[in-house]
């Protein structure tokens, strides 16, 4: 993608991030335009927290998504139904664990949260995260997947055995 091109997708605000033919995905993230993604209100404790969220990213097995998440001022639990890891941007949020364990997350902090836990979250004011999620596979789907991947890398051993590296075969073409 031209620079050009990244400048006028992200001058419109698309939510949709830009994917290369690799399957590279860039998003700039002051251009992106978060939709609201409003807390159960069941969950809110405290306040009148408002979220919003975009997907920038989804792996081709849909298992995997990266997304930028906002939120206002106030108090609620969260069920994090996959494993999700956050980086925090910008503001602050306090976490309280399951077991009790308080912890609070600033900008540049990450954390861990796994699948299928509640966690209570404060946040001061506002708060930005790039979330990474993984949707957490049953261990009976687990064994097609792992042999699917054995005869992927098998494959890729034996390409590479008969035609060389990608790497080679450039320098064999230039």
């Amino acid at each position: 993608m031209t620079d050009t091109a990244s400048a006028s997708a992200l001058g419109a605000a698309m939510a949709v991030a830009d994917r290369t033919p690799a399957g590279l995905t860039l998003a700039r993230l002051e251009g992106l335009e978060l939709m609201p993604a409003p807390i159960n209100p069941d969950w809110v404790l405290e306040g009148a927290p408002q979220a919003r969220a975009v997907q920038l990213a989804s792996g081709q097995d849909r298992y995997a998504n990266m997304s930028v998440w906002d939120c206002t001022d106030g108090r609620f639990n969260w069920y994090f139904g996959c494993d999700e890891a956050v980086y925090i941007l910008e503001g602050s949020v306090t976490v309280t664990g399951p077991d009790g364990e308080v912890r609070k997350l600033i900008a540049g902090d990450t954390a861990y949260f796994p699948a299928f836990t509640w966690f209570e979250w404060q946040v001061h004011g506002y708060v930005r995260k790039v979330a990474f999620c993984h949707d957490v596979v049953p261990p009976l789907a687990r064994l097609p997947l792992r042999i699917y991947a054995r005869l992927s890398r098998i494959k890729a051993r034996l390409y590479t055995a008969a035609f060389g590296s990608p790497a080679e075969r450039r320098r064999r073409i230039s």
